[in-house]
């Protein structure tokens, strides 16, 4: 059930498969917070939901809450990666720089799943060249490139909007997202500008990023708005 992330995908983020029912009316596919799961492996064993998957095993540094060694947390990626439902992985950049990151992405791939390279700020948004540079970045090692970052004004979430269309004007696949309540408007906005995935929960009360939109707001800004 590989996603290829032609076009613009939105998920339902959550640590709780048994909310897939109710994301698809609205959801493209469910992101699956590994981290924040009690026990992940036997939720993937018990899903037969109709969405694929976004496995995702955050790295604490990068806002998560995965246990382990980085070797066990980028493994239960791949061991995720083996089940049908899973159509893509999330594997931080830096992750992926590293000589264990790039295996575990080799053994993703080998599977037919799909690779996003994030990387996430949540102190500021990098001035335009840096931005520029990581997104770029974040495309050459995945399949999409995703940055979150933080805005804190208006001219955060403008820089966010304006890398994102150069990124796909040069033809990088991205997704984009300035957190914060500055920079909430970017993800009902980026779609238009190339960014490939939104992300929302289904609960309002679980959000798993500050600034995010439940589903259904989402769903329906981005349909209004012609970026789905």
């Amino acid at each position: 059930m590989e996603l290829e992330f032609d076009e613009f995908v939105l998920a339902a983020a959550t640590a709780d498969l048994t909310d897939e029912p109710a994301a698809r009316d609205h959801a493209d596919a469910v992101e699956f917070r590994l981290d924040l799961a009690a026990d992940p492996l036997v939720a993937l064993d018990d899903y037969d939901g109709e969405l694929p998957l976004i496995a995702t095993n955050r790295d604490p540094a990068e806002g998560g809450e995965a246990e382990g060694s980085e070797a066990e947390r980028l493994e239960a990626l791949a061991t995720a990666s083996d089940y049908d439902a899973v159509g893509a992985v999330d594997i931080e950049l830096a992750s992926l720089r590293t000589s264990v990151g790039a295996s575990v992405a080799e053994t993703v791939r080998e599977n037919g799943v799909s690779v996003i390279a994030s990387a996430h700020d949540f102190e500021e948004t990098p001035h335009a060249s840096r931005l520029d540079d990581l997104l770029a970045a974040a495309a050459d090692h995945g399949d999409v490139g995703k940055a979150a970052v933080t805005a804190t004004d208006r001219d955060d979430a403008l820089r966010v909007l304006s890398a994102t269309h150069a990124a796909t004007e040069r033809g990088d696949r991205v997704a984009t997202m300035a957190m914060g309540e500055a920079g909430q408007h970017t993800r009902a906005v980026a779609p238009l500008y190339g960014s490939k995935i939104g992300y929302a929960p289904v609960d309002p009360d679980e959000a798993t990023a500050p600034g995010q939109y439940d589903l259904a707001t989402l769903a329906d800004l981005v349909e209004r708005l012609g970026g789905r």
